[in-house]
């Protein structure tokens, strides 16, 4: 794990470095303090140049002003360029990197090459006084485009950076609105299991008044029906009002390692528009399943079904769970498998629970036309399961193709809601 230490909100190791380039330039004025024109009174101006740079990034242009006053002063004193003017560069490169606007360094290369000429003209040599200049101005347009360069990358990285937190923005937030959507259709989809019960308790009752006195054991059958449908409507609305009270659960890691499919695409990609709402918005049951198998058939899969114990009678809502994720699972198959991919589905009772498992081969051909859709995909099922206190998990399979295995609980009295399930 990487630690970033910080001083006063700073990097530690930029803090250090600029340290380290501020007392260079101090050791420089130093160095020639008695050789020097000028002596402590030049050592001061090189401490002032030193102090200045220690801020060159969070002020770039106000250093660059500072070491520029200071160099200009320097050198209508007469002394000359010195060793500590490399400051004058360290200013100028650190203007045209961090300033908010490059004509800050632009006006700073001015004044840096007004200085170097007439630094040049104080150079006690028996050359020419314009090949000096000529020489410092290559130095500083060499550290001026240096630092263009610099400023060039730094700022496509930034905006790299600011490109990649939006999106990772725009992700998260359609993945709200996908999980919001979804949780309306089930909520919606729920409703109608609840008010189904309430029918059933309804028209039990009535018979169980009418027959109250001609047949007390059919009343009495009536009355334990309106009992197990009226238990069984309660637990569906509980889970009904956890559906819409409930914030959306963090996205599990397992889920979020298997987000992107056979071909790279992140779950989202396998997705479907909620086209398998019935408009009628009639209660699905299992019974449906082969006539879904043959849609998926005929759109082009090679579908094998296979049944494993004993079904029992579920509860409408969890019966309306396992056919959903079939349905989201096979369309996954078609439109990233492919046409002519091979899917293997396993619906496995067990005495406590129901496995749901749907796996394809990935060696189809690419759907020409629309394939059958359903939900939201991944996120769908898994809210779909996390209603019921399943488990899901789906990702690609090591022999290729993809895989998708639901295990929801059965709740102990689904043997009471047989006549609701009829």
């Amino acid at each position: 794990m990487t630690v970033n230490r910080t001083i006063l909100g700073r990097p530690l190791r930029t803090v250090a470095f600029d340290v380290f380039v501020s007392g260079a330039v101090l050791i420089f004025g130093l160095l020639g303090v008695a050789a020097q024109p000028g002596g402590w009174a030049a050592v001061a101006v090189g401490a002032g140049m030193a102090v200045a740079l220690l801020f060159r990034r969070s002020h770039p242009s106000s250093v660059a002003a500072v070491v520029g006053a200071l160099g200009i002063g320097q050198v209508i004193a007469g002394w000359g360029p010195l060793p500590m003017d490399v400051a004058v560069l360290v200013a100028l490169y650190s203007v045209v990197k961090y300033a908010d606007r490059l004509l800050d360094g632009v006006l700073a290369a001015i004044g840096a090459l007004a200085g170097a000429v007439l630094a040049a003209r104080q150079v006690d040599s028996p050359a020419p006084w314009w090949g000096s200049a000529i020489s410092f101005g290559l130095i500083t347009g060499a550290v001026w485009l240096v630092g263009l360069n610099v400023r060039t990358r730094r700022l496509y990285v930034l905006s790299l950076e600011e490109r990649a937190a939006t999106l990772e923005r725009e992700r998260e937030a359609e993945a709200r609105a996908a999980v919001a959507s979804e949780r309306t259709r089930i909520a919606r989809e729920l409703h109608d299991v609840v008010a189904h019960s309430m029918a059933v308790m309804i028209v039990q009752a009535d018979g169980a008044r009418y027959m109250l006195d001609r047949d007390p054991e059919t009343a009495r059958q009536a009355v334990k029906v309106v009992a197990d449908t009226g238990r069984q409507a309660l637990e569906d609305m509980r889970r009904l009002v956890g559906v819409l009270r409930e914030p959306s659960p963090p996205e599990p890691a397992a889920v979020q390692t298997a987000a992107a499919g056979p071909d790279g695409a992140e779950a989202a990609g396998r997705d479907g528009p909620a086209a398998g709402d019935d408009p009628q918005r009639r209660r699905i049951a299992l019974a449906e399943l082969p006539t879904l198998l043959d849609r998926f058939r005929a759109a082009g899969l090679r579908i094998r079904h296979t049944l494993t114990g004993e079904a029992p009678p579920l509860p409408p809502g969890l019966e309306l769970t396992v056919y959903r994720v079939v349905q989201e699972a096979l369309t996954n198959a078609l439109k990233h498998a492919g046409v002519g991919a091979g899917v293997e589905l396993t619906l496995e009772y067990a005495r406590d629970t129901v496995l749901v498992r749907v796996v394809d081969d990935g060696q189809g051909r690419p759907v020409v036309g629309p394939a059958p859709t359903g939900g939201h995909g991944l996120v769908g099922m898994r809210e779909r399961v996390g209603v019921y206190d399943g488990s899901l998990t789906a990702g690609a399979r090591l022999a290729g193709g993809w895989q998708v295995e639901a295990r929801l609980p059965l709740p102990s009295s689904a043997g009471t809601t047989e006549v609701i399930a009829a």
